[in-house]
This record gives C-alpha cells, sequence and structure tokens, in this order.
C-alpha cells in the first residue's frame, strides 16, 4: 500500500482484497489507530463464538472504516459532518448533516478491491 504524502496531496491507498486477513493487513499498514477496535470485534464477535455468521456484517462494518481512514481528508469531513450534527440546535440542520454522513458511508461501501 503506497505511504500518505503530505495531506494536502496525500496518495489513497487501495481497498484491499475483500478478506478479513487482506483487510486486516491494509488496516495495520494505513490507519493502525483502528486495529486494535478492529481486532476486539473481530475476537468478540468470530473467534471467540466460532461462528462465521456474523463474517459478512463485520467485513461490511470494517470495510466502510477503512475505506474511509485510508482517505484523511474524506475521514475529517465526515467527521466534521458527525461533530456539526451533534451540536445542531435545528433538527433539519441535524437531519440533513447526519444524511450526507450516511450516503458517504453507503458510498464508502461500494468501494471495490484495488479501487
Amino acid at each position: 500500500m503506497a505511504a500518505h504524502a503530505a495531506e494536502s496531496d496525500a496518495v489513497i491507498p487501495p481497498m484491499p482484497e475483500r478478506t478479513p486477513k487482506a483487510l486486516r493487513r491494509a488496516l495495520a499498514e494505513d490507519a493502525p489507530h483502528l486495529l486494535p477496535d478492529f481486532d476486539r470485534h473481530w475476537k468478540r464477535a468470530i473467534a471467540d463464538t466460532y461462528d462465521l455468521g456474523p463474517v459478512p456484517a463485520f467485513m461490511a462494518r470494517w470495510w466502510i472504516e477503512y475505506a474511509i481512514a485510508r482517505d484523511p481528508k474524506l475521514d475529517a469531513h465526515l467527521h466534521d459532518l458527525e461533530q456539526r450534527a451533534a451540536e445542531a440546535t435545528d433538527i433539519t440542520e441535524a437531519k440533513a448533516l447526519l444524511e450526507e454522513a450516511s450516503r458517504i458511508r453507503h458510498e464508502a461501501l461500494r468501494a471495490e478491491p484495488g479501487e
């Protein structure tokens, strides 16, 4: 995976193969701050239960997290939207901000390996 350059001209790493192992490796390289939560979630939802049923939901959640975290500008924008929504006093404004955040997350889920 490519390393990040200065934020203004950051190289966004491509999405990994759509497997837990490849996604974990990508997180370790490009978003290591998320790795402890990823590992805890994997242990609690999959490893400790010996149940593979939750793997698709687990992958969807962490696919989105990585797709956003690998792009510092997008990550900052999403956090700004969520923060502004939390502080909004107008329900219409808060709803619009959260709908935009939701759109970003849905778009991230559609990212394909190699993109």
